[in-house]
């Protein structure tokens, strides 16, 4: 089995776990507040993080403090509790579906914080993600659900300026990405306990059904996931490591659809199809210029 083979492997496992613990997320927060969620799972995922980071031999000197600290509360505190809040008002497949979207958001932001220039084939596709996600929350309807999607985009915009931030950190020298994973789920978790404990809402059920959410959403989730996508990383382009943006949220819809009866209308359809086809012309635009890229090494 060839290294590619393997890697292709990887990402499927990584696709069918991210896919399904939106299911595993929509169950959890009906046993606790979104904040204590985030809080459990994420100190969860950091101790599996340092056990795997131990077993591999790899580093447990943390980067930088101060964007650390920065990066946790963003990508950590703000981005699960958002998650957790959109996922207690909407359905785990929708939500996947809204919370995806966040490379356009990067895109857009690193125009701005990190100086990248945008192409127009790339403003093509972030005006199609950006047509789908309008019918998906489709405003003018004025439900309740609004809220739910309004939360879930808030999460994809959190997500992505922990993405420009971690950016800038690496431009400092070389990260490793569970290292910074670790660090980041641990910095979060301190900040969510004192903000879990003064947030009004429902006591959490210490239920074996909660316990075991969280133990496989901060275990599997975050510790084997995150190791699966480190070895994605270095086993394929990172353009093929990019289709997991497209494969988790079908995923999560499907999974949704056969666990908890999720229904999804025509327009919201549509919308997601428009989304799927901005994300995947942005794939395409990283595959050519990675191989314009390649062309220029080689003639060198």
């Amino acid at each position: 089995m060839t290294d590619r083979t393997r890697g292709l492997l990887a990402l499927l496992a990584l696709t069918l776990i991210w896919g399904y613990s939106w299911v595993m997320i929509k169950a959890a927060v009906a046993h606790a507040g979104p904040f204590s969620l985030a809080a459990h799972r994420s100190l969860v995922a950091a101790l599996a993080l340092f056990a795997t980071l131990k077993i591999l031999g790899r580093p447990l000197k943390p980067p930088a403090l101060a964007p650390l600290a920065l990066i946790g509360l963003v990508q950590t505190t703000i981005f699960l509790s958002l998650q957790g809040a959109a996922l207690t008002q909407g359905g785990a497949g929708k939500t996947a579906v809204l919370v995806y979207t966040m490379p356009v958001w990067t895109l857009l932001l690193s125009v701005v914080f990190l100086g990248e220039r945008i192409r127009l084939s790339q403003v093509l596709a972030g005006l199609l993600t950006l047509l789908g996600l309008t019918l998906i929350i489709a405003p003018w309807r004025l439900e309740s659900s609004v809220l739910a999607q309004g939360l879930a985009v808030a999460a994809a915009v959190a997500w992505s300026a922990g993405t420009i931030l971690s950016k800038r950190l690496s431009r400092r020298g070389p990260l490793d990405v569970l290292n910074l994973n670790a660090w980041q789920c641990l910095v979060g978790s301190l900040l969510l306990f004192p903000v879990a404990a003064l947030a009004p809402g429902p006591a959490t059920e210490w239920t074996w059904s909660y316990l075991g959410l969280v133990a496989g959403i901060g275990v599997l989730v975050t510790a084997v996931g995150w190791a699966l996508w480190t070895y994605v990383l270095k086993s394929l382009p990172a353009w093929q490591a990019s289709l997991s943006v497209l494969g988790v949220p079908a995923v999560a819809l499907l999974s949704s659809r056969l666990q908890t009866g999720e229904v999804v209308d025509g327009l919201e359809l549509v919308g997601m199809a428009l989304i799927g086809g901005g994300l995947v012309l942005l794939s395409l635009l990283n595959w050519l210029a990675e191989r314009r890229l390649r062309t220029r090494v080689q003639l060198a």
